[in-house]
């Protein structure tokens, strides 16, 4: 088995993920949507508020960061504030049907782009990648935090095989 190229990988994803959006805003004709705003927007689905700090610990910003980036939105009718049910000190922030609407069409267009691409790949590459997304999965998990496991525990072949079940 050959040895993973860590900087290799780490500098096809960002370029990756700016030419995804940079292609699917094309292809749907959508506004600048920046990534964090559509991970604001995926945060919140259809029925879901949360508050701006439960955001921000979810898309792992800071509380100032997605402040701006809530006003930046406000301003833009894609999100909506609201006094918070429990305690109307607080508010909570929901997606409008606007951005909704956008992120419905930016998802169909992302998957439609991905599969038109990886259709011009040859069988072994599409396998590689149809392999890899599991490992991917897990590595953001693991990126992110979203797992108690340490950065440096190694993984069982057992823990392994049991995702896969």
């Amino acid at each position: 088995m050959s040895e993973l190229d860590a900087a290799r990988l780490a500098a096809v994803i960002s370029p990756l993920r700016r030419a995804l959006l940079a292609a699917t805003r094309a292809a749907a004709r959508l506004p600048e949507l920046s990534d964090a705003q559509i991970d604001v927007i995926r945060a919140l689905p259809r029925g879901t508020s949360r508050g701006p700090a439960e955001l921000a610990a979810r898309l792992r910003l800071s509380r100032s960061t997605v402040s701006n980036l809530l006003g930046a939105m406000e301003s833009d009718g894609l999100i909506e504030r609201s006094p918070a049910p429990s305690d109307g000190r607080r508010v909570v922030v929901r997606a409008s049907e606007t951005a909704l609407d956008l992120f419905d069409r930016f998802d169909s267009a992302n998957s439609a782009l991905v599969a038109q691409a990886t259709a011009k790949l040859d069988d072994d590459e599409r396998s590689a990648l149809t392999a890899a997304v599991p490992a991917l999965e897990r590595l953001c998990a693991v990126l992110g935090g979203d797992t108690a496991e340490s950065l440096d525990a190694p993984r069982t072949p057992t823990d392994a095989s049991e995702e896969t079940r």
